[in-house]
This record gives C-alpha cells, structure tokens and sequence, in this order.
C-alpha cells in the first residue's frame, strides 16, 4: 500500500521549504508571498530502514527496495477557505486525496518572512486550519445526509446505519470537534469512508522552528523540525550528516521523525521479502491476516492465497538465510488467519 502525507499550513509557514528539504532533490517554488504554491508539488521519499541492509547481504540480494512515502505540498490555506477564500476548494480537494495530514506550524521568527496572521501563534494558526476543514465537512455531511434521507425511505438498511453514522459526526463538527472523534464501530468508518472527510484523518503537527528552538523544544504535541537545518543536511555526505546532528543535540532527521510518526498515527507496519533477486519492504497496516499483506504485493496472490511461509527478521539473519531458519525449525508455515507483525520476513504460496 502507498502512503500520501499531505503537508498543509497557512501561507509563509515554511511549507514549501521542509517540502524541498525532506523531498531530496524536489524543486518546489518556496517564496516570500501568499500562494506561491498553486498546484501541489509531489515527492516520493524512501522510508529508511536498518533492516534492510542485514537481509540484503545474507540473502546476496541484487537489488534494495525500500518501501516509500509521497509527500504532497499543498498550498497554503486561509481563513474561508471552506467558502472558497484564496484557493479554498482547490486546496481541500487536495487534502481529501491524502492518507494523513503534516500540519506545519510556524514557530521560527524572522522579520523578513512575513506572517498571514501578523504575529507568531502557532495555536491560533491550528484553530484556524481545522476550523475550515470542520466547515468543509460539515458541508459534505450535510449534503450526504440530504441523499440519504431519500434513500432511508426505499428502505436501504445500509441508508439508515450510515446515516446514524453521520449524525454522530455532525454532532462533533457541530461542536467544534473534529470527525475521527466521533464514537464510531468499525462498519460505520467503512461505510462513512467515501465521503473522504477531511477531520477523520490523522493529523501530525510539525513545529517549523529554528535551530535555538529545535534544541530545547519540549512540546510532545508537535514533532519538532526546521526546514532550514534540514536544507542543510541534503548538502552533507550521511557521515557529515550525523555528525553535524550530533553537534546539534539531536539523535535523528526531520524526515525520520516524521514518518516514524506517520507510521504510527495510521498504525501501519512493515513486513519483507528477501532472496538474491532482491530484499523490498512492504507496508502494510497493523492488524493485517496474511491474505490482506499478500495482496500489498499483488492482487492475484490474495486472491490465490494458500500459506506463508514467515520466519521474523532477526532469526533469518543471525541463522544465515532461509536454509538455516529452516534448520532451526524457525521457519512457520501460516494460513489465512495469521495477523502479520512488522519484521515478519515472508514467502507466499499462491494459485494463479
């Protein structure tokens, strides 16, 4: 499965610049003026994972194939935007299209970068994204709810669960709050999960701070990055790299930060393949039986599903490879029920 993180901000928060920065190589505008960002701006980020290098070399693997992250760079959302201010709907047909939302907020200062909002207030400046995101969705609900009362009269039971499902919704949107606080059972997210509300995404806050601010920050509500020192680090070999974290105080990037982040906000894992043509992560989301992480692979091996053949990570490389995992009986040979858990090394058997 891919995953897409929409990063989103008010304008001059340093959107555009951590996009250019965790994207190696990306060339998104970044500029000192409102919606210099009007299309979204993609990149495709590798997820680093220590595991894999282990398995490649005792697998003899031609090939590493990490498993990857696109960032979207959204542009840059004012108040009404919900009513179509700046690039209102534009904008929020953008977040729609995303797995989970970066909210980028600005706590560096700098006189020359202006700020939409006059002064540095990094709460007001949440306050104001998810207000237009609430807004927004109580619209969709709204307009869902109309089409569904129609449909309730033929009788569709399927009618009348999605719309008690909505009704909790609209009850939080009412109040301010957001839609994935709603109390919700796992058939109602399902059927509710089309209309694409914006509020039942997971949301992580990233703190734009500077490089003073990134040494003492201590807010856990936020994962603290500066776009600039991050820009800094793509000019430097991986050596330099962590040397230069070291003198900062700080154990990893930015970039790492975030997608352990995002891994864990949408509970996700990830499992491998390995043998000599090549060693590739696959993610997938926590929880999942074997069919369901066959078929991140390909469709046809979940519909053709016959076992796993799955032995964890660490045992297949301190046992050599497959052959002595095997040896030591550390090899399992799983069924349709077995849930995945990250780390698990697999090879599936499948009917064409």
């Amino acid at each position: 499965m891919s995953l897409k993180i929409g990063i989103v901000g008010l304008p001059n928060v340093g959107k555009s610049t951590l996009f250019n920065a965790l994207v190696s190589g990306s060339k998104a505008e970044a500029a000192n003026y409102p919606f210099c960002t009007i299309e979204p701006n993609i990149g495709i980020v590798e997820v680093p994972d220590e595991r894999l290098s282990p398995l490649a070399k005792i697998s003899k693997s031609k090939k590493i194939i990490p498993t990857v992250v696109e960032f979207v760079d959204i542009a840059g959302l004012v108040r009404g935007a919900s009513k179509g201010e700046g690039l209102g709907n534009k904008f929020l047909s953008h977040i729609r299209e995303c797995d989970a939302i970066a909210m980028v907020v600005r706590f560096f200062e700098d006189e020359n970068v202006t700020h939409v909002g006059g002064k540095i207030a990094p709460q007001e400046d949440i306050e104001t994204i998810e207000t237009e995101l609430q807004l927004a969705d109580i619209a969709t609900v709204e307009k869902r709810q109309y089409n569904l009362d129609r449909d309730m009269k033929s009788g569709s039971k399927d009618a009348k669960a999605e719309k008690e499902a909505l009704d909790k919704i609209a009850k939080k949107l009412s109040d301010g709050k957001n839609a994935r606080e709603a109390d919700l059972a796992d058939d109602e997210i399902k059927l509710i999960k089309p209309l694409a509300l914006m509020t039942m995404k997971s949301i992580l806050y990233i703190a734009n701070c500077s490089e003073d601010q990134l040494r003492n920050f201590d807010d856990n509500k936020y994962i603290p990055i500066s776009a600039k020192i991050e820009s800094e680090l793509n000019d430097l070999a991986n050596g330099e790299k962590r040397e230069y974290l070291e003198t900062l105080g700080i154990t990893d990037s930015g970039i790492n930060r975030l997608i352990t982040e995002a891994y864990k906000a949408l509970n996700l894992i990830t499992y491998f393949t390995s043998g000599e043509p090549e060693t590739r992560a696959w993610t997938v989301r926590n929880g999942a039986k074997a069919p369901e992480a066959a078929g991140v692979i390909h469709s046809d091996f979940e519909r053709g599903f016959i076992a796993a053949e799955v032995v964890s990570w660490q045992d297949l490389y301190a046992q050599g490879g497959w052959s002595g995992a095997r040896t030591h009986g550390l090899v399992r040979t799983e069924g349709k029920n077995y849930i995945f858990k990250d780390g698990d090394v697999t090879l599936f058997r499948f009917n064409v």
